[in-house]
């Protein structure tokens, strides 16, 4: 079934003239009839009844009406939509993010991008580390952003963006609320909560054990809005990443003799071709001047 059989076919359902839907279509009357006629073996029964001086569609006729109006509609919407990326008119990001990656870290870059296309549509994935680097290999993502991506795929392109500290989060009743800083030894009595949506959840644990602190009775948390609640009910402190958004409420310190860091990175994948918008996005990224927000 071709296109242009399918618009002969609606203009002379809407017209009930063969001569007037050629006329409408551009074609000679004997091309429209082929065309028609070539539709109907390949649906195998007439779609007219050709009576003068109006045609009439036929049982078959009218119930493929609607299928092929809205066939021959979508492939109209498709072809325009077509053009319209091709001609910069519309743009879309396919972004991929871990948990623990703040989407407000993108928003002054995304203003940025939307005054450069009339029409711009995002898609956000978020998974771990190791769904992030699935949804770049399946093409799914044509970003990735993360502190880590357990994968080894080698076709996988790393830029990073910033490298920023881990501090500790308690509650504003909390004996350790407005300090700037604590020790270590601050910490030996407190219930720690785990952020296991984070990438470096294990290493901050593994840190902390180092150091002798017990991590063992501390709650599991796996996503930043139950933190935040339960820190604020005071039951339990947080070791968050500085670009972590905390409520004014929370205080924030950083902790004395404890190296716990983390590099966030922009991933791509080798070789691919990239859409106008990723492309932009990505020199934008890797431009960026990231000090202000990593502290």
């Amino acid at each position: 079934m071709e296109m242009h059989q399918v618009r002969y076919f609606l203009a002379v359902a809407q017209l009930l003239n063969f001569t007037r839907a050629a006329e409408e279509c551009n074609v000679t009357q004997p091309s429209l009839t082929r065309a028609i006629k070539q539709l109907e073996a390949e649906l195998g029964g007439d779609l007219f009844r050709r009576e003068r001086p109006a045609a009439q569609l036929t049982e078959l006729g009218q119930r493929m009406h609607p299928l092929l109006k809205q066939c021959y509609d979508a492939a109209i919407g498709a072809r325009s939509l077509a053009s319209s990326f091709r001609s910069g008119e519309i743009g879309a990001l396919r972004i991929a993010l871990t948990h623990s990656i703040d989407l407000a870290l993108l928003i002054p870059h995304l203003n940025e991008i939307r005054r450069q296309f009339n029409r711009l549509e995002f898609r956000f994935l978020r998974g771990s580390g190791r769904e992030v680097g699935d949804f770049l290999k399946k093409g799914e993502a044509e970003l990735g952003i993360a502190a880590e991506i357990d994968e080894a795929w080698d076709r996988l392109d790393v830029w990073p963006l910033f490298t920023e500290s881990f501090e500790l989060v308690v509650g504003d009743g909390h004996r350790l609320a407005g300090r700037s800083s604590v020790e270590l030894d601050d910490l030996r009595s407190e219930l720690l909560l785990s952020r296991t949506f984070c990438e470096h959840a294990r290493r901050i644990s593994a840190s902390l054990r180092e150091h002798g602190i017990d991590i063992e009775q501390g709650h599991e948390v796996s996503n930043e809005r139950d933190l935040i609640e339960l820190v604020e009910a005071e039951m339990g402190i947080a070791m968050v990443p500085h670009t972590s958004p905390v409520p004014e409420r929370l205080t924030r310190a950083a902790v004395t003799g404890l190296d716990a860091r983390r590099t966030v990175n922009l991933y791509g994948v080798a070789g691919r071709q990239r859409t106008a918008v990723g492309n932009a996005v990505m020199r934008m990224l890797r431009g960026a001047d990231w000090r202000e927000i990593a502290g």
